[in-house]
């Protein structure tokens, strides 16, 4: 049967996973659970080896070595503990993406365009784990320096299952938890390990039983279908569209997610059901938790956030927003879609203020 084939990332990810990812995160679950059982302790370093070593496996010893030079980077600029030049260095190394010198330099590195684009999409979500840990490095007392040292530092960031695609986890988290030593339960793992499989089945026949019958993608990618179909036919479609969405981050994500569950972590909640929203802001919080975390923490607060005045609010928001934009590629339509989510959430916290008004309240 055929299938809908402009869902580009669904059948990127998908590509890779039956390819050599699958196998990889399959691997990193062995070293993991042996690691759990035998030397503990050591466990961290067990899997900054494997993640690293699946870096030069798939991404090659130039890609290796520019993820690696990112991090060394970023370390550096940490340990003059400014927020501003953190950030600063962040955006500069993000920036060097998008310049098309060094993307012509990177794509002769590669046989394939595909290749190419593995190590873009990793290297600008790496830059979000080299930016968590550079900001708490900034933020950190002298006494848990031990904890912000480098090789917590690349153990973070070559961490194999949040490699390519995230699910985002903040440094503090991941270190945390990561040094919390509990008792290992072969019997238990497996289980979590059974159900989760079974679920991420489920989640991806789903997907692909959408992706064969329904060609969600194929019909708004064409103009003249689009313009013959009724109001009603469109928002049946945007429906279908956010609800495909939804059922492919649950794969997408559910993947790492259980191997967090694995490894003794506990990962960001996935994505909510986006039938079940009414709320353009719990959209944002639920949707992507590790993201909406990342920004929140390292964003949005030391802005000033919700507890500064109305225009520093509006511009907290206004700056978590672009950042966004910029992150997924800056491209025109990203700063439209930025602009309009930053209306949505300022518009439903503005009607919230209105509405919480205890004579507007009487009214009601």
């Amino acid at each position: 049967m055929l299938q809908d084939p402009m869902d580009f990332e669904w059948s990127y990810w998908i590509e890779w996973g039956r390819g050599r990812i699958l196998w990889l995160l399959a691997g990193h679950l062995l070293v993991s659970q042996v690691s759990r059982l035998l030397v503990e302790k050591y466990k961290p370093w067990c899997l900054m080896v494997y993640g690293m070593a699946a870096c030069w496996l798939l991404l090659g010893i130039k890609g290796f070595a520019v993820i690696l030079l990112h991090t060394t980077i970023s370390f550096a600029v940490a340990q003059f503990q400014l927020s501003v030049l953190t950030w600063l260095c962040s955006l500069i190394l993000l920036s060097t993406l998008r310049i098309p010198a060094v993307e012509e330099a990177k794509r002769k590195w590669y046989d394939t365009e595909n290749e190419y684009y593995l190590l873009l999409f990793t290297v600008s979500v790496r830059c979000l784990f080299c930016t968590s840990f550079s900001l708490e490095y900034c933020w950190h007392r002298p006494a848990q320096k031990s904890s912000h040292s480098f090789l917590w530092m690349l153990a973070y960031v070559f961490y194999y299952p949040t490699f390519h695609n995230g699910p985002l986890m903040n440094f503090d988290e991941f270190s945390m938890q990561m040094r919390r030593q509990e008792a290992f339960s072969l019997k238990t793992n497996l289980s979590i390990l059974i159900v989760g499989i079974i679920r991420i089945f489920f989640w991806w026949c789903l997907a692909e039983l959408m992706i064969h019958l329904m060609y969600i993608h194929a019909l708004y990618s064409s103009a003249p279908p689009l313009e013959a179909a009724s109001y009603w036919a469109l928002g049946g479609l945007a429906l279908a569209q956010v609800q495909f969405f939804y059922v492919k981050y649950l794969v997408l994500y559910g993947v790492p997610a259980l191997l967090l569950q694995m490894d003794g972590l506990k990962p960001p909640a996935l994505p909510c059901c986006v039938s079940l929203m009414h709320s353009f802001t719990k959209m944002w919080r639920s949707f992507d938790v590790g993201l909406h975390r990342f920004l929140v923490r390292y964003v949005y607060v030391p802005m000033g956030g919700s507890q500064s005045s109305l225009l520093g609010m509006l511009f907290s928001t206004a700056l978590t927003f672009a950042f966004v934009s910029y992150w997924h590629g800056g491209q025109s339509y990203l700063w439209y879609w930025g602009v309009l989510n930053w209306l949505g959430v300022i518009v439903e916290n503005g009607v919230k203020r209105i509405l919480s008004i205890s004579l507007i309240q009487d009214l009601i």
